[in-house]
């Protein structure tokens, strides 16, 4: 079955502080993940375009290689998932292909509304920060009708961002194949997949740049949400609880967040891109590159910072408020200088190594990289 769609000043005032008050309820993630690796992946430059109509075995994806099958969103030391998902991608001059593989043995949907709320459905879902500051990134969700709820976030929200719901992703294409019958609770199907081809141009809401270079990386995300469903009268049905209210979704990703929030960028997995074929079993292991190395020590710092203000109703003034005893941290043996700028509402903190490059963090989480 086939279906296819184309497509600074501190500030006083009211605002702010319903900000901060709203972002001190912000879920803190298990700290293991903060100095954790996330999953990463090389995608190489096509000269052959993908065909957009669900069909994964056509040859120009025969070069591009599948990511590992989705974990639970909290991580391995939760149940492995019941059904395997995975995901690969490729890309050319104007457009990243993205190709995903769901097994199911009973696909259904029910939405077929644009910009629906698609995660009410069995869906999978894409999130891209392309300049890795955890603001101003994408969201895109599909379910097997194909039906698209696509979004653009200022910030996260536990930093008082918005969802865009009018944003449209322009020129998009996508296509659904159903390995089996779509609400067919009468048979057993294989699964169905997922495949897209995102414009770069409609990745620059902000007038960033749409230029790939060489070993371009970007923050990129997956995640499949999987509902408990029985049949009833000849229809999938959520299975309830107690209360009347269907069970909590399934959450399964390709790299996990180690907590239940896609909205926490910072633990995105990586995706480079280049123009070199890329071997199905690589050669050596990856290594996040020094710069993010970095600004993992910048994230400590922050979720301290937010510890510290949902128990004092106030950032920490200093490194030392928050334990941090020393002023330099060690990253593959070289020094480097940290620091922290903060009043009750707002902070700031850097890092600084050897080379001209400062990077940054403030209270919104907002990652900036300053060149002296």
């Amino acid at each position: 079955m086939k279906i296819t769609k184309l497509k600074g000043a501190f500030l006083f005032g009211y605002f702010l502080l319903q900000q901060v008050f709203c972002t001190a309820q912000a879920i803190i993630p298990n700290k293991d993940y903060i100095f954790s690796t996330p999953q990463h992946y090389l995608t190489s430059f096509t000269s052959e375009a993908p065909t957009i109509d669900g069909n994964l075995n056509e040859s120009a994806w025969q070069a591009a290689t599948w990511t590992n099958n989705f974990i639970d969103i909290e991580g391995k030391q939760k149940p492995k998932p019941t059904w395997n998902t995975r995901v690969k991608m490729l890309w050319n001059d104007t457009c990243l292909f993205i190709a995903a593989e769901l097994q199911d043995p009973h696909v259904w949907a029910t939405l077929k509304q644009h910009d629906t709320i698609v995660y009410y459905d069995h869906d999978f879902e894409i999130f891209i920060d392309p300049d890795n500051d955890t603001h101003n990134y994408y969201e895109i969700e599909v379910n097997a009708y194909n039906t698209i709820f696509d979004l653009f976030m200022t910030k996260p929200y536990r930093n008082g961002g918005r969802a865009i719901i009018p944003w449209q992703a322009v020129g998009m294409r996508s296509a659904v194949q159903v390995q089996g019958t779509l609400n067919n609770p009468n048979d057993t199907d294989k699964g169905w997949t997922v495949e897209m081809a995102i414009p770069l141009r409609t990745l620059t809401s902000t007038g960033r740049s749409n230029r790939i270079e060489e070993e371009t990386n970007w923050r990129i995300n997956f995640s499949r949400v999987q509902w408990d469903a029985v049949v009833q009268q000849g229809k999938y049905v959520k299975v309830t609880g107690p209360n009347g209210k269907p069970l909590p979704e399934h959450n399964w990703v390709w790299s996990p967040q180690g907590l239940i929030n896609m909205h926490f960028p910072e633990l995105w997995g990586y995706l480079y891109f280049t123009r070199k074929p890329v071997t199905k079993k690589p050669t050596s292991a990856f290594t996040l590159p020094y710069a993010e190395k970095l600004k993992q020590h910048l994230w400590q710092i922050y979720y301290l910072q937010k510890e510290y203000f949902r128990k004092n109703r106030r950032y920490a003034a200093s490194l030392s408020d928050l334990g941090i005893k020393n002023n330099q941290v060690k990253v593959d043996s070289q020094m480097n200088q940290i620091r922290l700028e903060a009043n009750t509402y707002q902070f700031m903190a850097f890092i600084k190594g050897n080379d001209p490059v400062t990077y940054s963090l403030n209270q919104d989480g907002l990652v900036q990289t300053i060149k002296e």
